[in-house]
């Protein structure tokens, strides 16, 4: 009966923007998200806050809505915690035109670098791999990409290059900022 169990993909999240009148894609928020369990743990009733204040209102409308808004958070931060690595953004699928996937890339990517450009300073920057520096450094410029896209086989492939870098900065960002989480390696290190 909850909807705890049962995984958000993009769809679901857009339909609730659309139950309170926003066209706009979760794409942009779904960034924000990533970035914001990364570097600031947000909490629920935060994340509950910035969703409403982005979609113009004071609270969801339902209890149905909340609980679906509260999810894709719990979704998103038990997938970047997860030792699979199975964390994904949440982005328009096969059932968009490449171009409104690449636009999906491009918002998600808009979002998560306006929270990492907010929040990390150089102090912060500097103890980051040299790695994750690199990573954050193209995602800036993939924020820039080309979105007018034909679906061809070419651009197919891209898109998914570019949408599994954009995945793996995400991911790198969590656990370098999460040391031992998710626990990938059994290796014994020092503890800090």
């Amino acid at each position: 009966m909850s909807l705890i169990d049962e995984r958000q993909d993009f769809s679901d999240v857009a339909d609730v923007f659309l139950i309170h009148g926003s066209m706009q894609s979760p794409a942009f928020l779904d960034g924000r998200l990533s970035a914001l369990l990364a570097l600031r743990d947000i909490n629920a009733e935060a994340w509950l806050e910035e969703v409403c204040l982005s979609l113009g209102v004071e609270q969801p409308r339902d209890p149905a809505s909340a609980e679906r808004l509260l999810g894709w958070r719990r979704q998103t931060l038990e997938a970047l915690n997860a030792s699979d690595m199975s964390y994904t953004p949440l982005l328009p699928d096969e059932l968009f035109s490449l171009a409104e996937q690449a636009q999906g890339l491009k918002e998600w990517t808009l979002g998560f670098m306006e929270v990492v450009e907010d929040a990390a300073d150089d102090t912060l920057r500097e103890r980051w791999s040299q790695t994750l520096r690199e990573a954050i450094d193209d995602l800036a410029g993939l924020a820039q990409m080309e979105t007018d896209i034909d679906d061809s086989p070419e651009n197919e492939n891209d898109l998914f290059a570019l949408t599994e870098h954009a995945r793996m900065a995400a991911m790198m960002l969590y656990t370098e900022q999460h040391p031992g989480m998710p626990q990938v390696e059994q290796a014994d290190a020092p503890v800090h």
